[in-house]
């Protein structure tokens, strides 16, 4: 990837409310997960996670909460979930936050909220529905707050799981962009989620709208819906201030273009459903996604909220790249660096996503950020909503370790670069992509779509396959293109 060296500092010109993250919900494999053992029992969100959990609908949805056991026990336990507004009351009061709770006549539990795990199994599932009557602002991010009780057995709840929050967005009449496909009992599940991750110094974002889905299979269901589910704007980035000695976000003035005016550049997209991400890149000073104290990750991740709550960002993409921690060594001179480590990336995108829980947090699978630790209890599979591989490489970041517990359906495998002749979609097939989609592998990246560029017919075929084998559906372009028009 590559980026601008004018930089100008990120200013936030406006207060707006936080946007959450969509979820898929696939499943995921627990195998390299630590949970309860012996008389615990625990609970985990349909994608297996035990923190973080949100959700997104529209009109009405049942989801679940999932009762585990990691061993089949020889007596039966019930286990109560309830909604309780002090869970969240006290939440808001030790984090410093202030997240309204979505409002209790919009959820039901099914019956009653108590769920049985018989003897002998290890998973029942309760499932609970939201159902929306029109009052909530799509733009705010709600909370359903839960407590869980076991109500007869002699198994205990481990305890993290005695309580939950599940952050919650209402966006009823806001258009949608996930593509759905027929799942293994025949009802329509989401398909993949496609990311553009755009080189904006010479590309307008705008051109992301130009993509749609044909809705020729499935009735239409999927007629008119863009092509992209995410935008990556590429790149903020991580600087060092000598002055304070702390590091601080940091906009070249194409990026700061795109904040400045994000009711032309970036409303447009998040009013189809398109998400926007931030990119955060080294700037070769010595600062970095892999060098940060555990006091300076908290305190960037902070400012990093303030920035995303002023222009509406729907979360951070994190690319450990260009940083020159070697030639510059802060960790010797300065209390808010530590030297570079998996330790101290794994620390800062934690930190981001315990302060922003309802937005994604991606990781670029490169450098430090190739695998991310266990952080507080909390493994890098649930602090990390999207992991998206290097060009054209690509294996499982849970089996193998680099990820435990992220779900495959969050797995970008074999990312496609624009930006070259060399390497990327040229080395991809269609069959290649079919087989993604086959294997439960639900994500995937395109850098630097643009299409007053020399291959931009290529890029074209390269989409329209992405259609084809994600969706069985075929790629319009409206013909419409969008110049850099800012200075």
């Amino acid at each position: 990837m590559k980026f601008n060296t004018i930089y100008t500092l990120c200013l936030a010109a406006f207060a707006m409310t936080a946007c959450s993250e969509d979820i898929d919900l696939g499943g995921v494999g627990t195998e390299n997960i630590e949970f309860p053992q012996g008389g615990v029992v625990y609970v985990t969100d349909a994608q297996g996670k035990r923190n973080f959990s949100t959700v997104e609908f529209r009109d009405r949805i049942t989801s679940e909460l999932n009762i585990h056991t990691q061993t089949p026990r020889a007596t039966a336990t019930a286990v109560k979930f309830q909604y309780d507004e002090n869970v969240l009351t006290e939440y808001n009061r030790k984090n410093n936050t202030q997240y309204k709770a979505l409002p209790a006549n919009l959820v039901q539990f099914a019956n009653d909220g108590v769920v049985t795990l018989e003897a002998g199994k290890t998973l029942a599932i309760a499932e609970y529905t939201l159902t929306s009557d029109g009052s909530l602002d799509p733009t705010e991010t709600y909370v359903l707050p839960v407590r869980a009780s076991v109500r007869s057995g002699d198994a205990q709840l481990g305890s993290v799981d005695a309580t939950r929050l599940i952050y919650v967005r209402d966006l009823s009449g806001i258009p949608d962009c996930t593509k759905y496909v027929p799942g293994p009992d025949g009802k329509f599940v989401p398909g993949a989620k496609l990311f553009s991750c755009m080189e904006v110094n010479n590309t307008n974002p705008l051109n992301n709208l130009s993509f749609t889905i044909k809705g020729d299979s499935y009735n239409g269901i999927n007629r008119g819906k863009c092509l992209f589910d995410y935008f990556i704007i590429f790149s903020a980035n991580i600087n060092f201030n000598k002055e304070t000695g702390r590091v601080y976000v940091l906009c070249n003035e194409n990026v700061q273009a795109l904040l400045d005016n994000r009711e032309k550049y970036l409303k447009p997209l998040q009013d189809r459903g398109i998400k926007i991400i931030l990119g955060l890149l080294g700037n070769h000073d010595g600062s970095g996604v892999s060098n940060l104290s555990d006091a300076a990750a908290r305190d960037f991740a902070q400012e990093c909220k303030a920035l995303a709550d002023a222009y509406n960002l729907d979360g951070f993409f994190f690319d450990d790249e260009w940083s020159e921690y070697s030639k510059y060594n802060l960790h010797l001179s300065y209390p808010g660096f530590v030297e570079p480590s998996v330790e101290a990336a794994s620390r800062l995108v934690y930190e981001f996503k315990k302060a922003m829980p309802e937005r994604i947090m991606a990781t670029y699978i490169y450098s430090t950020t190739t695998s991310l630790y266990e952080v507080d209890g909390v493994p890098s599979g649930e602090y990390v909503d999207y992991g998206l591989h290097d060009y054209i490489k690509g294996w499982d970041l849970n089996e193998n370790g680099n990820y435990p517990g992220m779900p495959r359906s969050n797995q970008a495998l074999w990312s496609q670069n624009f930006s070259t002749s060399s390497d990327g979609n040229k080395f991809i097939t269609k069959d290649n992509l079919i087989w993604l989609r086959e294997n439960g592998y639900g994500s995937h990246m395109l850098y630097a779509m643009n299409p007053f560029e020399w291959n931009f017919n290529w890029q074209l075929e390269t989409m329209n396959e992405c259609a084809e084998a994600f969706y069985d559906d075929t790629l319009v372009f409206d013909n419409k293109t969008y110049q850099k028009d800012w200075k």
